[in-house]
């Protein structure tokens, strides 16, 4: 059972509908992109979905992807757990793929050099850009 499938319940008819179009996307959805996907089910405004996808990052079930002011289905257990706030993406230039990644060991040396800076930091989201195994030329 995903963390999904575990949580939605615990969601409004908006939530799970924003989470079902995430989790089924094939790559990272922007909130107008989702607001057309669901118009069929009543969603008329924008605000609609910010207020689910907003809900959904809260919950740790969704990351915004930065630089690409668009959203992922959380592709990891732990997130809702810890309400973690420091993550990192792999995302394809070429494929749109997303990977989300986890190393602890890079987590602790980013938050450690802004400690040492007597930086006190609050959310981090590393974005790395290239291309995925399927897109490299052989």
């Amino acid at each position: 059972m995903s963390k999904f499938e575990a949580s939605n319940t615990d969601l409004t008819k908006n939530q799970n509908l924003v989470m079902g179009a995430l989790s089924q996307a094939n790559g990272p959805l922007s909130a107008y992109t989702i607001l057309d996907e669901l118009r069929e089910h009543g969603f008329r405004a924008p605000l609609q979905v910010y207020r689910a996808l907003d809900k959904l990052v809260e919950l740790g079930l969704v990351h915004r992807l930065e630089s690409l002011n668009a959203f992922v289905a959380c592709q990891h257990s732990s997130c809702g757990g810890d309400k973690r706030e420091n993550v990192l993406f792999a995302i394809c230039e070429t494929c749109g793929k997303v990977q989300e990644l986890v190393d602890e060991r890079l987590l602790d040396t980013v938050k450690n050099l802004a400690e040492n800076e007597d930086f006190s930091l609050s959310k981090s989201v590393i974005e790395l850009r290239g291309k995925c195994g399927s897109c490299q030329p052989s």
